[in-house]
């Protein structure tokens, strides 16, 4: 929808959710001209005293390519009081025993340490942070420690404007407020719950507070909200906001659908098309925004460009998970119990050995994530996506994906992806991987896509001679100039038995050489680009598409590897899909045969084709 006037934009949106807060007083933004409450920050006495007395940063937050992780986010629950629909289904998720959780003095136990270390400022996240019932004396407690001069939150709002107040007093510096819509009919379809006058009050009650900015976390979903741009944008003009817009990563369900992605240069694309003045502000340090400012507008307007340009390089945050455990990287597999050493009595220098280790083994950017090809070389994508939409502890239990790494060789981009993680009988991550490769879509990517298995159907026309052998019995390739272009579609399928040790390492990606799926995911769809290199008598054929797929087998301890390949021309992709699933098998081999030489492969075959002379194949 176009930009509309803003005295009539605040009007339908703000004054409409002007009700009665929990201390009766009606919730009203001050007029210009009055004097508003002061921000909240740290005393200028105590930071320059903290500038002036700091100690050498901590050698333990320090990681091998010498970035210092100053910045520790504590989720406080898994729980929610909403139900977003990219975050997790209607009905909620399994939750972590409560005994299996941090208690209070565990968080401020581990607070204290990373403080002491160097940890400056802390965000607390969930979940939903502010359902915790203790959660305003975890603030004030938090605000008590020497050096500690940020204590931020991120919240979806609706017990915002009752627990502010006490917050603010509490110590909380600054606030984070996730809102997808101005329209209150599609608030509840995206959250499945109604408050959107809650939210709404949560963010005037912080400007009425004194909070500046108040950042307002605006998820971009191409066909639901990217009409609301403009209005998001035009809130900015007499209110102290920082609307930010987040790249959506697009992974739904079990598919990923890049056509929703609404992509950061889009979006300042449309935003410059309506105000061309907009200007880029200086980057602060370690920041994950780009962010920008109309001239005479009060607020400002920021991207987090998750999918299209990393920040990992300036990465400065650790993450301590509702059950205790740390993650050096959001979007890595994996992770240290802190809980499990405390309540184990370790001392503080073993917890310290502990976090340095975890720390010095951080990788120089995202290790897994979904992969991408184009023509002209992009930034690599990453994800703060609402810090991870809040699903610290949610890990293994909902279908998510994760992030980046970037081989930039010969003119593309190979972006990892990350497996979707589920729970298995056992309790442990069961793994599962896919890629999809589609000439159809801007920008060309690949990504995980659900396995349709074959349909049975009739015998396969056969020839009763050799096609690649001349009348002389020598080898020769076949001539397929006079054969009509149609659309050729093969499926290959193969499995690695590899014995109960190497299974369990893969599942739980510790083996030493790395991410044994990711890399044989990208051995597989190489192959298939390089089949007639390898197999001497094969054309070569421009693939449409490539999905490779791989998924573990925990009855047989093996990983099931299936190859799709997909070309419209005169001579089938058959082989394109057999030696992409041979070579990713092989890859596993070579993966895991440190750990174990008994490794089988086995049932190397051709699932299905379509398209061509000979007609169908589905193997029964």
């Amino acid at each position: 929808m176009a930009a509309q006037p803003v005295s009539r934009l605040l009007r339908r949106v703000l004054r409409s959710s002007v009700r009665s807060c929990s201390s009766g007083a009606p919730v009203t933004q001050p007029h210009p001209g009055e004097p508003s409450h002061p921000a909240v920050e740290v005393p200028s006495g105590r930071r320059r005293f903290l500038r002036e007395h700091a100690a050498p940063f901590s050698a333990f937050l320090t990681d091998s390519f010498g970035r210092r992780h100053s910045y520790l986010r504590i989720s406080l629950t898994e729980k929610c009081n909403l139900r977003c629909q990219y975050c997790m289904p209607e009905e909620g998720v399994p939750l972590t025993p409560k005994a299996d959780l941090l208690t209070t003095e565990e968080i401020l136990t581990l607070a204290r340490l990373f403080v002491k270390e160097g940890v400056d400022k802390i965000r607390l996240t969930g979940g939903e942070p502010l359902i915790r019932p203790d959660v305003v004396d975890i603030v004030a407690q938090l605000h008590q420690l020497e050096g500690l001069t940020t204590i931020g939150i991120t919240t979806n709002g609706i017990n915002l404007a009752r627990l502010l107040p006490q917050l603010q007093k509490a110590g909380l510096s600054t606030i984070n407020i996730s809102l997808d819509t101005l329209v209150p009919a599609k608030f509840e379809f995206i959250v499945r719950r109604k408050g959107f006058r809650k939210v709404m009050e949560g963010i005037h009650k912080a400007i009425e507070l004194g909070y500046s900015p108040v950042k307002v976390n605006c998820v971009v979903m191409r066909g639901l909200n990217e009409d609301e741009l403009l209005d998001f944008v035009a809130l900015t003009e007499g209110l102290p906001l920082d609307v930010r817009f987040i790249e959506y990563m697009p992974f739904d369900g079990n598919k990923w659908n890049f056509k929703k992605m609404v992509s950061y240069k889009e979006m300042l694309d449309t935003l410059r098309q309506q105000w061309p003045e907009l200007e880029k502000l200086p980057e602060e340090e370690s920041s994950t925004a780009k962010t920008f400012k109309i001239p005479g507008f009060r607020g400002r307007v920021s991207f987090i460009t998750s999918m299209s340009e990393h920040f990992c390089g300036t990465c400065n945050r650790l993450r301590i998970t509702a059950d205790g455990n740390l993650k050096v990287c959001l979007f890595g597999n994996s992770e240290v119990s802190l809980r499990d050493h405390l309540r184990a009595g370790a001392s503080e220098e073993e917890l310290l050995s502990i976090i340095g280790a975890a720390v010095g083994r951080k990788k120089r950017q995202h290790a897994e994530l979904f992969l991408m090809c184009q023509d002209s070389p992009p930034a690599t994508p990453s994800i703060s996506f609402r810090d991870s939409l809040h699903v610290q502890g949610l890990r293994h239990r909902v279908s998510f994906s994760s992030q980046t790494v970037t081989l930039w060789k010969g003119g593309w981009l190979a972006q990892i992806p990350l497996l979707a993680q589920r729970c298995l009988g056992s309790g442990l991550p069961q793994r599962h991987y896919g890629s999809h490769l589609d000439s159809d879509a801007n920008p060309k990517c690949l990504s995980p896509e659900p396995r349709a298995p074959a349909t049975p159907s009739g015998p396969l026309p056969t020839s009763d001679q050799l096609t690649h052998v001349d009348r002389e019995g020598q080898a020769a390739m076949v001539d397929v100039g006079g054969k009509p272009d149609t659309e050729r579609v093969a499926v290959a399928s193969a499995v690695v038995l590899l014995g109960p040790v190497a299974y369990k390492l893969v599942q739980e990606n510790q083996l030493k050489k790395g991410d044994a799926l990711v890399v044989a995911q990208l051995a597989g769809i190489q192959a298939a680009k390089l089949t007639s290199q390898l197999i001497p008598l094969c054309h070569h054929v421009a693939l449409s598409h490539i999905q490779v797929q791989l998924e573990l087998d925990s009855t047989r301890h093996a990983v099931v590897v299936r190859a799709s390949c997909r070309a419209r021309g005169p001579t089938g992709v058959e082989m394109e899909a057999l030696t992409s699933a041979a070579v990713a098998a092989l890859t596993l081999y070579d993966m895991c045969k440190a750990v174990s030489r008994d490794i089988v492969l086995a049932e190397i075959k051709l699932v299905s084709k379509t398209g061509g002379q000979r007609g169908d194949f589905h193997r029964t």
